[in-house]
């Protein structure tokens, strides 16, 4: 069992830079394939990045590759996504998600078995 914590939230201007961390405070994070999803009031969660949980297999959505990077340090016990180049259309709470131990499919919601509370990302014109 793992219990999630993500930080690193807050208002940010479009084009600058932000890195959320996802802390395990109860648990290790290392056996698990992690994934950041986020959320925009009245829609649907979606998924932005995961990793397996031996630090490969690496994903990420079309809209975010190439300015995001998914990044885990287990001797921290946290999993970390560096949000570069952001655009308002990132605007969202940002939550992230632990599968079962050594789970070796794809990141996806409903593969996921731990989810923290989320963090807010707000990017302003």
């Amino acid at each position: 069992q793992v219990q999630l914590v993500e930080s690193g939230g807050g208002l940010v201007q479009a084009g600058g830079s932000v890195r959320l961390s996802c802390a395990a405070s109860l648990g290790t994070i290392s056996p698990y394939s992690m994934g950041w999803f986020r959320q925009v009031p009245g829609k649907e969660r979606e998924f932005v990045a995961g990793i397996g949980w031996t630090g490969g297999s690496i994903v990420y959505r079309d809209s975010v590759r190439g300015r995001f990077t998914i990044s885990r340090d287990n001797a921290k016990n946290t999993l970390y996504l560096q949000m570069n180049s952001l655009k308002l259309e990132d605007t969202a709470v940002y939550y992230c998600a632990a599968s079962r131990p050594y789970y070796n499919g794809p990141v996806h919601e409903d593969n996921m078995d731990y989810w923290g509370k989320g963090t807010l990302v707000t990017v302003s014109s």
